[in-house]
């Protein structure tokens, strides 16, 4: 505690950016989704995403930051913290801070990746839009986050199994993820598949039409979104300096890219450039910038938003063929955006321009690095698909074999707002009938 030199500009900074990526999952996220799901499920979108973050909010505070960023129970630091070390913050001082050498208190610090955590979770409902249980999301909110993302975390950012140290640090070189493209995106990603898998498909699709039911809603979230994210990756450097600066300004500009390349996509293929695509391009860029953020330069960010602009707009047509229902689209964004950017650093990682790096980590294969950094990356982005979607695939089997998490066709079809929650967002679908569900 008495090397602990406090730094108020940086803490600021990181309280500030706590506040903006909070804004990512209330409201950006949730308008973003409840825009694009049909008008008598918007509420309940909109509910999924408002208590993902009170509930992950709330478990974070209690055990999920000790997991996360406590000291491995094994002594050996590789897979997760113990979640009694830091138990609802006792014994959290400012001299165990992970940013303490840039003046920031362990306070801010928890704050800040409190809100990765609500919105990692809160990702996943787009795959699951219209047909999981209210009360089996709760219960599958909890234990996802326990099981499956604190561990990430732990493994990336605290010197675990992915991180400085780590397996494959030692033996090949030190994965590169600035802001979170295999702890969020990739994470988030896996799991989505893996859950429309296991409820199936909605009723009706893909014959029926399934369009957005207001694209200013989404319109609006994207925006939220991109202003939201500046928070998210320049604030991933813990400081406000140079490297926060770089990551802002990659940003920025792999996400204009994306977009365009996006819209360009979709008049070459479909002959209209859309709003739904704008606002999608947008997120596609932010996703794949996420791990690389400070890691490339600008010809770098120009790269990976041009290259998850087209990849993430031809993507979303997976589903079609394969027949999975990932209702809004998170595996063709964020997890092909995702594995997109993480990969993509292994070709343009560098260390000019003021780049970052963490311990042990090497130039991209176009930077004269070689192969090494690629391999790296290559492997954490699998490792993080096959840990994500195999446990939430346990997860799920558990929950629906213990009392469902699928919605009774006559309330999908019936209307969820009325049903689940006993309201309805616009007055012309009140008169719709109502059907009681189960929670």
């Amino acid at each position: 505690m008495a090397d602990f030199q406090l730094n108020s500009g940086n803490t600021a900074w990181m309280l500030t950016s706590a506040v903006i990526v909070l804004m990512m999952t209330v409201p950006a996220l949730a308008f973003f989704y409840g825009g694009m799901v049909r008008g008598r499920s918007v509420l309940n979108m909109l509910m999924m995403n408002y208590v993902a973050a009170g509930i992950v909010g709330f478990v974070w505070l209690l055990w999920g930051y000790s997991m996360s960023f406590g000291t491995d129970i094994t002594g050996i630091n590789q897979f997760f913290g113990n979640p009694f070390q830091f138990f609802g913050m006792n014994g959290l001082t400012d001299a165990a801070s992970p940013l303490g050498a840039s003046g920031v208190p362990a306070f801010a610090v928890v704050a800040f990746q409190a809100t990765f955590a609500v919105i990692t979770v809160a990702l996943i409902t787009g795959a699951i839009a219209d047909r999981m249980k209210f009360g089996a999301w709760i219960w599958f909110s909890v234990i996802w986050a326990t099981i499956v993302y604190f561990p990430m975390a732990h493994m990336v950012w605290a010197g675990g199994f992915l991180g400085v140290g780590g397996f494959i640090s030692q033996h090949i070189s030190t994965p590169i993820d600035f802001a979170g493209g295999t702890v969020v995106h990739i994470d988030a990603g896996a799991a989505g598949l893996a859950l429309a898998l296991l409820l199936g498909k909605r009723k009706g699709w893909p014959r029926e039409p399934m369009r957005p039911h207001n694209l200013p809603f989404v319109m609006l979230g994207a925006a939220l979104l991109w202003v939201g994210w500046f928070g998210f990756n320049a604030g991933s450097e813990g400081a406000a300096d140079a490297v926060a600066g770089r990551a802002w300004l990659n940003t920025f500009l792999a996400t204009c890219v994306a977009m365009l390349a996006w819209l360009a996509t979709e008049k070459v293929r479909d002959g209209h450039a859309t709003s739904l695509g704008a606002a999608s391009g947008i997120v596609a860029g932010l996703v794949a910038i996420t791990p690389a953020a400070a890691a490339v330069d600008t010809w770098g960010a120009i790269v990976i938003g041009a290259v998850a602009g087209v990849l993430c707009a031809v993507a979303i047509g997976i589903k079609y063929k394969f027949g999975f229902d990932d209702a809004l689209d998170v595996v063709g964004v964020h997890l092909v955006g995702g594995i997109t950017g993480t990969v993509l650093i292994g070709f343009l990682a560098t260390n000019n321009q003021g780049a970052w790096y963490p311990t042990g980590s090497k130039n991209g294969l176009f930077y004269g690095g070689g192969v090494t950094q690629l391999l790296a990356q290559v492997l954490v982005a699998a490792f993080a698909v096959v840990f994500s979607f195999v446990l939430t695939w346990v997860i799920g089997s558990i929950l629906k074999a213990a009392g469902g998490i699928r919605l009774s066709e006559d309330v999908e079809v019936g209307g969820i707002d009325l049903a689940v929650h006993g309201e309805s967002a616009y007055e012309t679908l009140g008169a719709t009938r109502v059907v009681t569900e189960v929670k």
